[in-house]
């Protein structure tokens, strides 16, 4: 019987350690017998407190040691805080046995990376937190597209409800798929989501400071469906073509043409909205030239196809 020990902190997210707790919990019952042995441990083995919730755990550090799998939930957006009340975590994930494994879920690959335990391996956290995870530890594959990676003893998760795609698929592996599935099955979860492309914006979120290129991207937004190039753009902006690529760059993070491309499919999520507009049409308002051309670069932004998406859609509330 896999011994599962998950690690509790002052940052631990209440939610992500009751669903990983569920998830496993239920697998035992669904079962009919003890699948797993579930255990939480805490820096010092005392009482963690979560701010609305108190949690007891069953031991310290060394109670982990012992554990098949060591599972952190998710810690939050605060990631210089959390780095910081858990650096005595950090060497001990590095000595840790090697073959034990270790899972992070959401913000938590923030503190296998601090350990050095990610470095030339997959991984993937929350789709927001990809530009700061990528700045802290570009020696990380991170695939920030997907929903769960598995690298060798490593597993890691994306934001939120990705968490329990992570339990499923440690159920999977050590008690059967059938098993995984009954479990997805009463939590009324579907396991086959696909990307995690899917609930990324595909635009900047934040106001662009720089009010020439915020009139350039009002413009943009107009003309989206016209042949644009990049010396069209700078005439636009009256400035040169290498100026305006640092200019947008530096505004938008993103180059004008990933911008462009990533605007035309935005809009087009909007009119798959509705029944009345072709997928030819489509494509040709937004500004492609052909439907294959359209729908290759819908699914590499978004993780699906427009007919997946307009479908799933179409099944919302």
């Amino acid at each position: 019987m896999p011994k599962i020990a998950l690690y509790v902190c002052p940052q631990t997210r209440c939610s992500s350690l009751s669903m990983a707790m569920d998830a496993f919990a239920l697998a035992n019952s669904l079962s009919g017998r003890a699948e797993f042995e579930l255990q939480r441990f805490s820096l010092d083995g005392q009482a963690v407190d979560l701010g609305f919730a108190r949690v007891q755990v069953d031991g310290d550090l060394s109670l982990a040691t012992a554990a098949d799998c060591l599972l952190l939930p998710a810690t939050g957006s605060a990631i210089d805080s959390t780095l910081s009340a858990n650096a005595a975590l950090l060497p001990w994930l590095a000595q840790r046995p090697p073959s034990q494994q270790l899972a992070s879920l959401c913000s938590s690959a923030f503190l296998l990376a601090a350990a050095g335990l990610l470095d030339g391996r997959r991984a993937t956290t929350h789709w927001a937190l990809a530009g700061q995870f990528r700045r802290r530890f570009p020696q990380v594959d991170l695939q920030i597209e997907q929903l769960l990676c598995h690298d060798g003893n490593l597993l890691s998760s994306g934001g939120a409800q990705a968490g329990l795609d992570l339990c499923l698929y440690l159920i999977g592996q050590q008690a059967g798929a059938e098993l995984a599935r009954q479990v997805a099955n009463a939590l009324v979860f579907d396991s086959q989501r696909g990307s995690q492309a899917r609930y990324a914006p595909l635009l900047p979120s934040q106001a662009v400071q720089d009010s020439q290129l915020a009139t350039l991207l009002q413009w943009m937004q107009r003309h989206q469906g016209e042949a644009i190039d990049l010396k069209r753009l700078a005439d636009q902006a009256s400035c040169s073509p290498r100026t305006l690529l640092r200019r947008f760059k530096a505004g938008t993070g993103l180059t004008p043409n990933d911008y462009l491309q990533r605007l035309r499919i935005s809009s087009a999520q909007q009119a798959l909205l509705s029944p009345a507009n072709s997928l030819e049409q489509i494509a040709a308002q937004v500004g492609y030239a052909d439907r294959a051309t359209f729908a290759k670069l819908f699914k590499q932004l978004c993780g699906e196809t427009p007919g997946t998406f307009r479908r799933r859609m179409r099944q919302a509330p």
